[in-house]
């Protein structure tokens, strides 16, 4: 199914009037199991699409949340091949979409040609590489092509019409449009702004967007909803519940309740 679960999921959701809610997730934070449990309450309350975050020692684009997720994921074992682990896990319950979130250094490692073919075999439908400009990463994108795997690229505020052209001229299933200059879980980030801009992208390049940094309540999610844009991403707001709670149990009771909120209020 691969790039069009995502434009099936994306339709069905723009059908019912509201966003996609796109739930991030540090695999291996604090272990693959238990992070394959969250990911299974994040669906069960409602998450749309799931962002399966490849731990890595060097994520520039985080805030200190999802940083700290992230070394804690690398010490307990987590690794690109164990979030496709818990893709393929997931994949045989459910038919929701799964993008995995990484950084270009795991990719490289695994293979540029070779990672679609795995990916493709642990039921994922999306590749989000957050440093990968659209000059490079040319093996990567034929074999994602070649395997209907979605490449998901990131615009920033910063980015100009010209270079946004560019950039959603590689991009199959969704864009994601940050929402700040800066890194995850920004609390002052102009929430308003940047959907109004999102969608305004969306019209221009003829494809979804999402927006995502910053974005940690319910009432954030809505008010970017409001503006009309196709998908809301939350991760560092799930990434501390995950961290706040003292055991399994309580981390799939965190993890139900705020997607749960953030469901209702979209």
């Amino acid at each position: 199914m691969t790039v069009a679960r995502i434009e099936r999921c994306l339709a069905r959701c723009r059908s019912e009037g509201r966003p996609a809610l796109v739930i991030y997730l540090t695999i291996g934070d604090p272990s693959v199991e238990d992070s394959l449990a969250c990911a299974r309450a994040a669906l069960a309350a409602g998450a749309d699409v799931l962002e399966l975050g490849v731990p890595f020692s060097d994520p520039s684009a985080d805030g200190p949340v999802i940083a700290a997720a992230s070394h804690r994921a690398i010490a307990s074992g987590g690794s690109l091949a164990r979030a496709l682990d818990v893709a393929a896990e997931l994949r045989r319950e459910s038919d929701a979409p799964l993008v995995l979130f990484s950084y270009v250094n795991p990719v490289l490692a695994a293979g540029e040609a070779a990672l679609p073919t795995r990916a493709i075999a642990a039921g994922v439908d999306g590749l989000l590489v957050v440093d990968l400009p659209p000059e490079e990463g040319q093996r990567l994108r034929a074999a994602a092509d070649a395997a209907e795997l979605a490449i998901i690229p990131l615009v920033a505020p910063t980015t100009s019409e010209a270079r946004q052209l560019e950039v959603a001229r590689g991009a199959r299933g969704f864009l994601y449009y940050v929402s700040v200059a800066g890194v995850t879980g920004s609390a002052d980030a102009p929430l308003a702004r940047a959907a109004q801009s999102a969608a305004a992208l969306a019209a221009r390049v003829g494809l979804p967007v999402v927006v995502g940094f910053g974005i940690d309540t319910p009432d954030k999610a809505r008010q970017v909803a409001s503006a009309g844009v196709d998908g809301v991403v939350v991760g560092s707001a799930v990434v501390a519940a995950i961290a706040a709670a003292g055991d399994r149990a309580g981390r799939v009771a965190a993890v139900t309740k705020l997607v749960s909120a953030l469901r209702a209020a979209l």
